[in-house]
């Protein structure tokens, strides 16, 4: 049985590409996250292939963010797919919205804090609120588990603080920004290992280029599972 702790990002060009890494992945890999950039590919195919056809689990992340009654109207059409996880930005109305369009399904919505790409210099160039990083997702991974959000995305970084709010009992963390032991950080700019992740206290991990780049990715797929096991 694989270990559903670990969610590999199929970020490749186009459906055909996709099932052809899963099925290099084989039984390795039991969760994939599909994203934006596999939208215009077939993602949506993808990933009721994989669902249906395969048995696997399925994040689609599309990180949500509009109006309520969009963002409502929209996560019910997903919820159709009978998915696992999807992303809308951490905002309380956003949320809110998400878990209206949510109801009834087992869909788990899960809320994007600040994107692990960013740094402090990137929030002040969108005129966020002054501030550490780690204190502006803490703020914003309460406030969106308040407004009924299953779990948040956060680095490994402020995994550990995360967990320790009270509000984030029998909650989520999904980290991306995960990298090897040894791996280029790529364009991620607070990211740990994957036994580092474990140990902060995050539920799963997600990577994408260290596996799906590899000349063979089960094996790499099957080292950061070791790595995992031993944090």
């Amino acid at each position: 049985m694989a270990d559903d702790r670990l969610i590999v990002a199929m970020d490749v060009p186009n459906a055909v590409a996709g099932l052809d890494l899963a099925q290099k992945l084989g039984d390795s890999v039991n969760f994939y996250k599909i994203g934006l950039g596999m939208l215009t590919g077939g993602g949506l195919a993808l990933a009721n292939e994989l669902k249906q056809e395969q048995g696997k689990r399925i994040f689609l992340d599309m990180k949500l963010f509009d109006i309520s009654a969009t963002v409502e109207a929209a996560v019910r059409g997903l919820a159709q797919y009978d998915l696992d996880f999807l992303t809308v930005h951490g905002d309380p109305h956003v949320v809110r919205a998400a878990k209206e369009g949510a109801a009834g399904s087992s869909l788990k919505i899960l809320a994007v804090t600040i994107l692990t790409s960013l740094d402090r210099a990137d929030l002040d160039d969108c005129l966020i609120q002054q501030g550490e990083v780690g204190d502006l997702v803490l703020d914003r991974a309460g406030r969106a588990l308040v407004a009924g959000a299953d779990g948040v995305i956060a680095s490994p970084h402020e995994a550990a603080a995360i967990r320790a709010l009270p509000e984030a009992t029998d909650r989520l963390i999904v980290t991306p920004g995960v990298r090897p032991a040894g791996a280029a950080s790529g364009d991620q700019k607070r990211v740990a290992t994957p036994a580092n992740a474990i140990a902060n206290g995050v539920d799963h991990i997600v990577v994408g280029r260290p596996i799906w780049r590899a000349d063979d990715p089960k094996l790499a797929a099957e080292a950061i599972l070791a790595e995992m096991k031993n944090p």
